[in-house]
């Protein structure tokens, strides 16, 4: 019960923490927030735990968790990471992959399609997240499906956020569809190029979704020697 209780917890505290409820830098206060959400205190810490796993937030020992909001420089170069382990996962998995796992493929797309027709943007994500980690598993290569996993989980909360953009979930299932095919086709470098695309543009889509984030100076150089 404390897990489920946990998991809530730490999906609510991530909304506050992407809506800017918290600033930041700002310590997170364990009782507090125990009183708020009406709980011990131990589901609060393991929602502590999950937040730094997909580093939200930062846990020091002695002085206790800290928001720690990613600039846009680190999330861009994390997208751009993603999207080269997602093409090379579907390169792979275009000449691997097994009939069961193609029909696993399309179960989780039928059920990303019903969530998308039910405008239900956290079971897109559920089963969206799925799809994707049978790419990984289907790539043949243990070493890059864990690498790919870490990067999902530490990415999480950004491509859930980006789903909740208008118009995303039809665009993304459109893409879904186009990965399956050249999957089905034994299309390599076609997987390779939408997964990527697939990837990229989610990135872009954040970069909106997330232009309120409080840049540091050092990504201001950055951005501006890039032109953006």
């Amino acid at each position: 019960m404390n897990g489920r209780r946990a998991d809530l917890i730490a999906t609510e505290l991530e909304g506050m923490i992407l809506q800017g409820d918290f600033t930041n830098g700002e310590r997170l206060d364990e009782i507090k927030l125990a009183e708020k959400f009406e709980v011990s205190r131990t589901p609060v810490r393991e929602a502590f735990q999950k937040l730094s796993l997909s580093g939200l937030v930062e846990q020091i020992p002695r002085r206790g968790v800290f928001v720690r909001q990613p600039g846009p420089i680190e999330l861009i170069e994390m997208f751009e990471v993603m999207a080269e382990m997602e093409a090379f996962a579907g390169r792979l998995a275009a000449t691997r992959i097994s009939d069961i796992a193609l029909q696993d493929l399309r179960r989780a797309n039928a059920a990303c399609e019903a969530a998308t027709k039910a405008g239900d943007a956290a079971t897109y994500y559920l089963e969206n997240e799925l799809f994707h980690q049978i790419i990984y598993t289907q790539s043949g290569n243990a070493f890059l499906e864990g690498e790919a996993l870490r990067l999902q989980r530490r990415l999480e909360p950004f491509r859930r956020s980006q789903l909740r953009l208008r118009g995303r979930m039809p665009q993304s299932m459109a893409e879904h569809k186009l990965i399956v095919n050249a999957l089905a086709d034994g299309d390599a470098e076609t997987a390779a190029h939408v997964l990527r695309n697939h990837v990229a543009i989610q990135g872009e889509k954040f970069q909106h979704l997330m232009a309120s984030l409080r840049q540091t100076p050092q990504d201001q150089r950055r951005l501006s020697a890039a032109g953006g």
